[in-house]
């Protein structure tokens, strides 16, 4: 007769947490009551995942015992999902308005390190075990990216891209607003003017180890500058951007609000467009004929309107009039996205919304014309494409990791449910059980 071995809840934290050393054959099997093993195609009935050091082994229907001596794990009372995955996070930080610029000056690169650790497990437990951090000034994330992949830490996995890069007064210089006094104590060498120092820029990140390219072609809201949110770039700087990425291998993500900066990041092969507000049929032709992403990061509003109830005061003039416009846009590009066939990828920006409300951005991806079963599928299999780690993640199939959620109701009915994750495992272990 089989012997299944049931260990208390809180055993498995513990033997799940980073610092414990996985057996040499380590089995779970996880009995869940429904399980979307795939999203895109319908969830089945009572199933069994069969875990074996980390990896999925088998997904059968049925409640299955599993081999001699294995751990069960019950959620039959749950919803069981792939672990979710964000696109779009900025990990080093969550403030916002004169509170980042401040901060920016007063923080200590330990502080800083110590915050990202924190905004990374807040993450993981909402569910997220996969993200692409899009920008971090400080290196922070690209040292937790090593120690979350080694074990010591707990967190996502982080797919990153070290500094984002722009031209000298575009969306990524920090000395915008800042006394010229203060300048040469900013690093700038993510800024590049003209093809060769572009060329550069790129390459600059490259030689610290990232695994994606960030570059800005328009204005960001959160620019400390008044020349709005139109194209900052010109057509041989982004070739140059673009090109050099791909020449090492590197997906290239693009921060871009006007028609015009993602048309001319689209037409020479960008990967993925991040936020996207103003989107017109010709955008969406290219997008459609590039085979590029959509990230729409929604819920940066949810941070905006947050600060804005807390102080109204809490962003210069120059920058509060372009977030009232962002609040008045959201959502539009999306609504005439999907329904034309565009490639969506989930993501959020968190950091400018808060860490460990990710899940926040599904109820806007809904309420804005995506179904339910789409935006999952969005947050799961798109993402896990986008970033190219689909053999690994982003569906529950033999050969993939471990990583899976729980829910108590149905998310496809409502998809709210996943602002409360109940259960998070990621590679085969345990960080949340409730």
């Amino acid at each position: 007769m089989k012997k299944i071995v049931f260990v208390s809840i809180s055993a498995l934290l513990l033997a799940s947490t980073p610092v414990a050393a996985q057996t040499v054959d380590q089995v779970t099997v996880v009995h869940a009551g429904r399980l979307l093993d795939k999203p895109g195609s319908a969830p089945s009935g009572p199933s069994t995942v069969i875990i074996r050091n980390g990896k999925i082994v088998e997904v059968l229907s049925g409640y299955q015992p599993g081999p001699t001596g294995a751990t069960l794990i019950d959620l039959k009372d749950k919803f069981v999902l792939p672990g979710l995955i964000d696109s779009h996070v900025h990990l080093a930080s969550d403030a916002g308005g004169d509170a980042a610029l401040i901060e920016s000056f007063t923080d200590s690169p330990a502080r800083a390190a110590y915050r990202t650790a924190g905004n990374a497990k807040k993450t993981l437990m909402a569910g997220f075990t996969t993200v692409r951090n899009l920008g971090d000034g400080s290196g922070a994330t690209l040292a937790l990216r090593d120690a979350v992949a080694a074990g010591e830490l707990p967190g996502p996995r982080i797919i990153d891209a070290g500094r984002s890069i722009s031209t000298t007064s575009g969306h990524m210089d920090a000395t915008l607003s800042v006394s010229e006094d203060l300048h040469g104590s900013i690093g700038q060498e993510n800024l590049c003017d003209g093809v060769e120092s572009c060329r550069q820029a790129v390459r600059k990140q490259i030689r610290r180890g990232v695994d994606v390219i960030k570059i800005a072609t328009t204005g960001g809201v959160n620019s400390r500058i008044g020349s709005g949110l139109g194209r900052q770039i010109f057509d041989d700087e982004v070739k140059a951007l673009v090109d050099t990425a791909h020449l090492y291998g590197k997906k290239v993500a693009v921060h871009a609000h006007s028609d015009d900066g993602i048309n001319a990041a689209l037409a020479v092969g960008a990967d993925s467009i991040e936020h996207g507000t103003m989107l017109t049929d010709e955008t969406i032709k290219l997008f459609k004929a590039a085979g590029a992403y959509y990230v729409p990061t929604l819920s940066t509003v949810n941070g905006y309107i947050e600060r804005l109830a807390a102080n109204p005061n809490a962003y210069p003039p120059d920058v509060l009039a372009k977030v009232k416009w962002r609040i008045g846009v959201t959502g539009k590009s999306l609504a005439k996205a999907y329904p034309a066939g565009v490639k969506i990828a989930f993501g959020t920006d968190a950091g400018v919304s808060k860490h460990g409300k990710n899940a926040d951005e599904f109820e806007l991806m809904v309420k804005y014309g995506m179904p339910a079963s789409a935006a999952i599928q969005a947050a799961t299999m798109n993402a896990a494409t986008l970033l190219g780690v689909d053999k690994q993640v982003g569906s529950l199939e033999p050969g993939k990791a471990a990583d899976l959620i729980a829910v108590a109701g149905d998310p496809i009915v409502d998809i709210t449910t996943l602002k409360s994750v109940r259960f998070v495992m990621k590679d085969g272990r345990v960080f949340k059980a409730e």
